[in-house]
């Protein structure tokens, strides 16, 4: 078996290439770096590492081939404040169209297997408190990247139909872990420096999934039979509160954690007054996920509790700021 990894260098990547060695698969990393070809990353006697300028073009067949499964990760990510003058065009020319380009080369090229990691944003924003998202309801994305995303699934199924590529869809909630960027690691910084935060009295419930839990998923995506056409939502299992991740986060850095009470409706009246509505929303609301199809379909069981690798993210982030 032989796997290509695109995004191969990003913050789930180079987990995954670990978890494909660890699991005796042969792998091409995809990168658009050059620089990095000589900073390569894995046994080089497994880890193949490959250049490609960008992911949205017609030059797929050279990297495909001998090729028999394709694990895409890499993409137009998610941002807060998108400065393109039309980010639902552009997030649609990488993740859906090029996407789209991949898995029809890949199926020129005899790939068998096409595994795509989405997003939780499919779903929708957010969960009713006592409900979770599953893959049996119905889409509802909120935003450009989501469409995107979306519509990249809806193009991947009808490759499928068409081709015969099996393919499959993983969409993971908030992924954490070593490397972690953008809210996560805000917050990381926020509670080792003490911070005072106004959230102890927010009663809510998130999903999320460790990164070590979610490159173990996407292979036993890639390898098991029983995986071909199905959507999976990955998590680790054990839902929190946001102030629970805030002590769990304070305890794993060994540093006191420091919330104090303010309602609710105080906090979303501050997120609306500084054009923040939204980054409120994700520390105050819900959103749960049902990982119950993977757990059942792949007899798959998260290697890490949610606990081990908060250890591990609060572990990276101290040998960074020593």
């Amino acid at each position: 078996m032989s796997v290509l990894v695109t995004g191969a260098r990003g913050f789930i990547g180079l987990p995954l290439l670990d978890e494909l060695v660890r699991n005796k698969i042969r792998v091409r990393a995809l990168t658009s770096s050059r620089a990095w070809l000589g900073e390569a990353h894995g046994d080089p006697q497994v880890v193949e590492w490959a250049y490609m300028a960008g992911i949205a073009q017609d030059c797929w067949q050279d990297v495909l081939s001998g090729i028999s499964t394709v694990i895409h990760l890499a993409a137009r990510v998610h941002v807060m404040r998108d400065t393109a003058p039309d980010p639902l065009a552009e997030f649609r020319r990488v993740n859906t169209r090029a996407t789209e380009e991949l898995a029809r080369a890949a199926a020129s090229g005899g790939v068998k297997r096409l595994v795509y990691v989405s997003s939780i944003k499919v779903n929708g924003e957010e969960t009713q408190r006592g409900q979770k998202f599953s893959e049996s309801l119905a889409a509802k994305p909120e935003d450009a990247y989501a469409v995107s995303k979306w519509e990249a699934e809806q193009a991947l199924h009808k490759v499928s139909r068409e081709t015969g590529l099996e393919v499959v869809i993983v969409r993971p909630p908030l992924v954490y872990g070593p490397r972690v960027k953008g809210n996560f690691a805000q917050m990381l910084s926020v509670v080792a420096r003490g911070i005072p935060l106004p959230l102890a009295s927010i009663d809510n419930r998130r999903s999320l999934v460790y990164v070590g839990n979610l490159v173990n998923a996407l292979v036993a995506c890639a390898v098991q039979p029983a995986a071909a056409g199905q959507t999976y939502l990955v998590s680790d299992g054990d839902d929190v509160s946001t102030p629970e991740l805030l002590r769990q986060l304070a305890a794993a850095l060994n540093v006191p954690s420091r919330l104090f009470h303010c309602p609710s409706s105080w906090l979303r009246l501050a997120g609306k007054l500084t054009g923040k509505s939204r980054q409120a929303e994700r520390l105050l609301g819900s959103l749960e996920v049902d990982s119950a199809k993977i757990r059942r379909d792949l007899n798959w069981v998260p290697p890490y509790t949610l606990q081990q690798g908060l250890q591990a993210t609060a572990e990276w982030y101290r040998n960074q700021h020593k």
